[in-house]
């Protein structure tokens, strides 16, 4: 049976030591009194929530999976969830970050993201219930209309109601501009839905009261492609002039797509026979008013693998210090033992501390994207906010991708440290391995943010966004480049940021004369830029560990933070070198291949 621990003290090093969170704040008048005791009490409460209410549930919902009543087309979700998610509105966890208009706390958005990560380690496919509503909230809020906004944001800041993203559909997975779904303007302003939707996750559940699909479809006047697409507000139960729940709508569960992991969370079909829905921004600018919610899954995907990897590394490490077998290369470590505990074994070492340096990289990276958000929204100058946006929507694909290929490595790997053991239900790890393997697919797979990331971040705007995201890289290199104890930490961040200029101006070329070129170096590039951004975020990490231990601290966690980033610039960064060169060699040996994909 696995075991799960909130990292608070990681965490609490990165928002008030490293990004010094509550000093943002102050800048902010919405945050302006929001200090560190206020964010640890939350995020302490928090965790007891994650890993006494949650987790528990976490192999149930692997095992039990939902079911759906095909007569009535509701879905029943496994034993505790709904129980949990009654105790989770009741202790207000739905509305930490909401805003106060609506019922909400207005905690920052950095302070939400961390409490999702522990319920993400805790139980992922429970967490997604709940998560989903607020890319639902966020769309509504920025698109729309003063009504909807009345009817709707109460009840999803409070929880009572849940949101889901209606988007897929049989014939079209990414390219959205292939969607079918119809939508008829009525007399009354309303509009009438029919179609079919697929991996509609949370689609249905018994969790809530009532579910706000958004559900994108075309207008009988709609353009082709995906400047036609309009978004629509499409409640599973009608919403009554008093905002009681009324008559069911017609939009249904169809079918439950039986799956590899988060069996926990239902994954729907849906139907829509002329349900009825109210039009979310303007005509054929859906897209656009769903990106918003969309941007807001992929960081919270991210986040998903982020708490996987955490609590895979927890158990990996609990059972190599437990784990006889064999003697240490070096010689006998535990001498009064018939053999070593696996963990004096360099290879199990390397896997452990992968999943741990990922983890923290992740971590650190998922914070400062919480912070950009937070000033994107709340802070008063206008180019902070400008800037905070687009340094934000630079790393989203980084976060999405990133976080998501390093959590299926380092869940792998830590199934890899038990060996036969990691293969057998019980221990819990090979349900982390496959819970992990959706994060890279869904919500735009990996590849299309790679491309999203070379040819609409970095390349449309001749690389204008990294060069911001640079200059914090430079400002780093600068304040320590000649400070001896943090060469190990600068001088590969330093040459990576340089080496990173060219090798965006060469593609860019390339790309040029031939876009296949992007296509075919947009994932080895994203994992580059990757590991720049991990490379910033552990020298500034062991910048504050340096200086904490300069001050005279003898806590073992700085010393264990150093450890850790020696380990990621040794062994992980400087994949780099070979991600650099395979990128270089161009798209001719993968598109001039039709005899070998005869």
């Amino acid at each position: 049976m696995p075991s799960y621990t909130p990292p608070l003290r990681d965490m609490q090093f990165v928002l008030h030591e490293v990004l010094r969170v509550t000093d943002e704040f102050k800048a902010m008048p919405a945050y302006a009194e929001v200090d560190a005791d206020t964010i640890n009490a939350v995020l302490e409460e928090g965790g007891k929530f994650a890993a006494q209410v949650t987790f528990p549930l976490n192999q149930i919902g692997d095992e039990q999976g939902c079911t759906l009543d095909k007569a009535t087309h509701e879905v029943k979700t496994p034993a505790g969830f709904k129980e949990a998610y009654a105790q989770f509105i009741e202790g207000g966890w739905a509305a930490v970050s909401s805003d106060p208009e609506y019922g909400g706390q207005g905690l920052p958005l950095v302070v939400s993201q961390c409490f999702y990560e522990m319920l993400n380690s805790a139980n992922q496919a429970w967490t997604m219930y709940p998560g989903l509503s607020h890319g639902a909230h966020a769309a509504l809020h920025a698109h729309g209309t003063d009504a909807q906004k009345a009817l709707y944001l109460p009840k999803l800041t409070s929880g009572e109601w849940t949101g889901s993203m209606c988007l897929t559909e049989p014939h079209c997975g990414t390219d959205l501009g292939l969607l079918r779904t119809k939508a008829e303007p009525q007399p009354d302003g309303s509009y009438r839905l029919t179609g079919n939707k697929i991996f509609i996750s949370a689609g249905e559940h018994d969790m809530a009261a009532n579910i706000v699909h958004l559900v994108l479809a075309r207008l009988p006047d709609a353009p082709p492609g995906s400047k036609g697409i309009s978004l629509f507000a499409v409640p599973k139960f009608n919403v009554n002039a008093d905002g009681s729940v009324g008559s069911r709508n017609g939009i249904y569960c169809g079918g439950i797509e039986h799956k590899m992991g988060i069996h926990g969370n239902s994954t729907c079909q849906m139907v829509l026979e002329d349900a009825a829905g109210t039009l979310v921004g303007e005509p054929h600018k859906g897209l656009a008013a769903m990106f918003v919610m969309m941007n807001a899954a992929r960081l919270g995907v991210g986040n998903q693998s982020l708490g996987l990897t955490e609590v895979a590394y927890q158990n990996a490490l609990a059972y190599a210090k437990d784990r006889l077998q064999m003697r240490s290369l070096s010689g006998t470590k535990a001498k009064d033992k018939p053999a070593d505990p696996i963990i004096v074994h360099p290879d199990v070492r390397k896997m452990l501390l992968t999943a741990k340096a990922y983890a923290e990289g992740g971590r650190a990276l998922m914070m400062f994207c919480g912070v950009l958000l937070d000033k994107e929204h709340h802070h008063p100058d206008a180019k902070v906010r400008k800037d905070s946006g687009e340094i934000l929507a630079l790393l989203t694909p980084i976060v999405k991708a990133f976080l998501t290929d390093n959590g299926w490595a380092a869940t792998t790997g830590c199934q890899q440290v038990f060996g036969g053991h990691g293969y057998i239900r019980e221990w819990g790890m090979e349900q982390y391995v496959r819970d992990a393997r959706i994060n890279m697919i869904y919500e735009g797979t990996n590849t299309i943010q790679a491309l999203d990331l070379l040819g609409r971040k970095v390349l449309s705007n001749n690389g204008a966004s990294l060069r911001k995201f640079g200059k914090l890289v430079g400002a780093l290199v600068e304040e320590e480049g000649v400070n001896e104890k943090m060469a190990e930490f600068i001088n590969p961040l330093a040459m990576l940021g340089e080496q990173m200029t060219k090798f965006t101006t060469e593609l860019g070329f390339k790309g040029l004369q031939n876009p296949d070129e992007v296509g075919a170096a947009a994932v080895d590039y994203l994992r580059v830029a990757g590991h720049l951004v991990f490379a910033y975020f552990f020298a500034r990490m062991a910048q504050t560990a340096l200086r904490a231990i300069a001050a005279g601290s003898t806590d073992p966690f700085y010393t264990a933070k150093l450890q850790t980033a020696r380990f990621y610039f040794a062994k992980l960064f400087p994949e780099t070198a070979s991600l650099m060169r395979t990128a270089r060699g161009g798209s001719k040996a993968l598109m001039d291949t039709e005899a070998a994909l005869a």
